[in-house]
């Protein structure tokens, strides 16, 4: 078949700068408590262009489970480490006054994170304003959900400047949920930035930037993956076949085959076919590789407008889960007398 396929017009939608990376060599990642990754990104200019995200330092924690209380406190600390870690960075003092803005739309669960941790933030500014005596480690913070410009009518960055220009805070942490371009990534990272945010980019709902740049202080931004694209979820069914197919011919053979739901996804994780074969079990589609198979199943779905977004049927529990992590973190991080999760 001599025909090309061109799939360059056909664009991947995720919010994370790590699954932009053409590589994931040299970076530089730890491992905490066996079950969460940090890994640090430091996005230059010409990585930007290359890309596609701003300039900015781009933090990703990946873990497994936040159901769970044990596992929760130990996100919630390695975020809050992170935290604190990128406003020494940005030179921000204990002293120095914090906006934490809320992002999204409260009425539609997988979008509702940055209201819902809005709710638990430790509001403090009024009391400094009435002048009660505030105990000592006990920073100044406002806290706004804006609401979406469906709902109100006003982009958002309006408000924000606004905002910013009536209370002078010295700098703004913007919480908000993020689109990822696979699975596995979803409701399971934490990507923090200071390079700000562009709310609803990776859905394609793009609206006007959140950032420094635009504000004049600095901009912390964090998020988390609650949605996939339909073309996503097919891709990486299609990607764990090849996997599942690849660890059968491994094992079957040597008496080694274990299938269970318990951790295979691990097991198949570093199986893989060959060209050859994969063509021999998916034809054509097999010869592509897996950033070519995604574009051209993009393609056949929104052109049928079947490109639908998705997100888990626990996200109800999950999200309240996250939102109670990234408060928890927030204030502990923001005041050095808070020390609960």
């Amino acid at each position: 078949m001599n025909n090309e396929i061109d799939l360059s017009k056909h664009k991947i939608r995720t919010d994370l700068a790590i699954e932009t990376l053409p590589s994931m060599e040299n970076l530089d990642t730890y491992i905490k408590d066996e079950q969460i990754k940090v890994t640090s990104l430091h996005v230059d200019s010409k990585l930007s262009q290359e890309i596609g995200k701003k300039e900015g330092t781009y933090i990703t924690i990946e873990f497994d489970d936040v159901t769970d209380y044990d596992n929760r406190e130990k996100v919630g600390q390695t975020l809050e480490e992170e935290i604190k870690k990128m406003l020494d960075d940005k030179k921000i003092t204990p002293q120095d006054e914090c906006l934490i803005i809320g992002l999204g739309n409260e009425k539609s669960t997988p979008d509702a994170l940055g209201p819902l941790t809005i709710k638990n933030v430790l509001v403090t500014r009024h009391l400094f304003l009435l002048g009660t005596n505030v105990k000592e480690g006990i920073r100044k913070v406002s806290a706004l959900s804006p609401g979406v410009m469906g709902n109100t009518g006003i982009e958002t960055i309006d408000l924000i400047k606004n905002i910013v220009q009536t209370i002078k805070p010295s700098f703004v942490i913007v919480i908000d949920a993020l689109a990822a371009s696979s699975i596995e990534r979803v409701n399971k990272t934490i990507q923090m930035t200071d390079s700000g945010i562009e709310p609803g980019s990776g859905v394609g709902n793009s609206r006007k930037e959140i950032s420094e740049q635009i504000l004049g202080i600095p901009v912390i931004a964090i998020g988390v993956p609650t949605v996939v694209d339909s073309s996503t979820i097919v891709s990486d069914t299609i990607n764990y076949l090849l996997k599942h197919l690849s660890y059968i011919k491994d094992n079957y053979s040597r008496n080694k085959l274990i299938v269970t739901r318990s951790n295979y996804l691990e097991k198949i994780k570093n199986s893989n076919l060959s060209k050859n074969e994969k063509e021999e079990v998916i034809g054509m589609l097999g010869t592509l590789s897996e950033e070519e198979q995604k574009k051209l199943i993009i393609e056949v779905l929104e052109a049928i407008n079947y490109n639908m977004i998705v997100t888990p049927k626990e996200i109800d529990y999950l999200i309240e889960k996250l939102s109670d992590v990234i408060s928890s973190a927030l204030n502990n991080a923001l005041h050095k007398e808070i020390t609960n999760y």
